[in-house]
């Protein structure tokens, strides 16, 4: 009787048959030198179209370039004189608070809380209904920033639609765009933006399981109870984003606010966009009109790191 070794079931794969790992190249696994070069043109375009300007606007900052003067004939380098400048000037600040007022109005209450509520009543209310929410809504948000601008300030002009219902109702007429030209500007930037808060929120809406809500209301928990326990959480990366979208693209309006009011009466909604646009272009100081912008681009991008802390880590990576 003759005996014979055990043959094993799963003999390791010999270095013959081992597939060979795919070849490392300098650029990475997938993305070598040679997958690189027709992508040379478009990095160059980007580079040219995109990274050239900041690179030229970073260097005006820190010279006294202008439109007329000295500064046109020859530009000198300056360091740090036009952000000093800045910071000593009444006006400058002036604008800041404004900015932030309109920004906190306009984007972080009223649009979000606007955008909020339609959404929640899109998702429950009637299909008609919807519909025409949200032709309404979004008619205004594709309009041009100009037509836009020219309506709202019909809207709240002396002879506009504004006084002609409040004065129908036995209210005495108001002249928001000059008692109080920055909420006059927040409300138009709230009827004109409101749709894409609508439209970000409706979509995270819609990602919601029903079984959550159905769980919420077996255990006892009201409407409000779910909103606030429930929704809310749920939400929370839709709401940072949108937050953080919204306020950059708030910090950054200038058509809306030049075409109503223009900055005034006596700078009183001159935000920081308008403020740049005197200095660099009514002034002709380029050098420091670009420092002012500058420092816009650093409180945008501080607002938004501070709402990327918001999101959960997991949105992070």
């Amino acid at each position: 009787m003759s005996t014979s070794a055990p043959v094993a079931e799963h003999d390791p794969p010999s270095s013959a048959t081992r597939p060979t790992p795919p070849r490392r190249g300098r650029l990475g696994n997938r993305l070598t030198a040679g997958r690189a070069v027709p992508m040379v043109p478009a990095f160059l375009l980007l580079a040219g179209f995109m990274l050239g300007p900041i690179v030229y606007s970073v260097y005006l900052a820190f010279t006294d370039k202008a439109i007329r003067g000295e500064g046109a004939e020859q530009t000198e380098f300056v360091g740090f004189s036009n952000f000093t400048d800045a910071f000593a000037d009444a006006d400058f600040w002036n604008s800041v608070v404004l900015t932030v007022i309109f920004t906190v109005i306009s984007a972080l209450l009223g649009q979000n809380i606007m955008g909020m509520l339609l959404a929640l009543l899109i998702e429950r209310a009637h299909r008609v209904i919807t519909f025409t929410v949200t032709a309404i809504v979004i008619a205004a948000w594709i309009l041009p920033e100009v037509v836009a601008g020219y309506l709202l300030y019909t809207f709240f002009s002396p002879d506009g639609s504004l006084n002609a219902i409040i004065t129908a109702i036995g209210l005495p007429p108001q002249q928001l765009l000059f008692s109080a030209p920055i909420f006059a500007v927040s409300f138009a930037n709230i009827w004109r933006g409101t749709a894409f808060s609508m439209l970000v929120y409706s979509a995270a809406l819609s990602s919601v399981p029903s079984d959550v809500y159905e769980s919420a209301a077996l255990d006892g928990a009201g409407p409000l109870r779910r909103f606030t326990s429930v929704t809310l959480p749920l939400l929370r990366p839709a709401i940072a984003t949108n937050l953080m979208l919204t306020t950059l693209q708030t910090l950054s309006v200038f058509g809306l606010i030049f075409i109503m009011t223009g900055g005034g009466p006596a700078r009183q909604s001159q935000t920081l966009p308008l403020y740049t646009y005197e200095q660099a272009f009514s002034y002709g100081q380029l050098g420091y009109g670009t420092a002012v912008a500058l420092l816009l681009l650093l409180i945008g991008a501080v607002a938004s790191m501070a709402y990327l802390r918001l999101l959960p880590e997991e949105d992070k990576r």
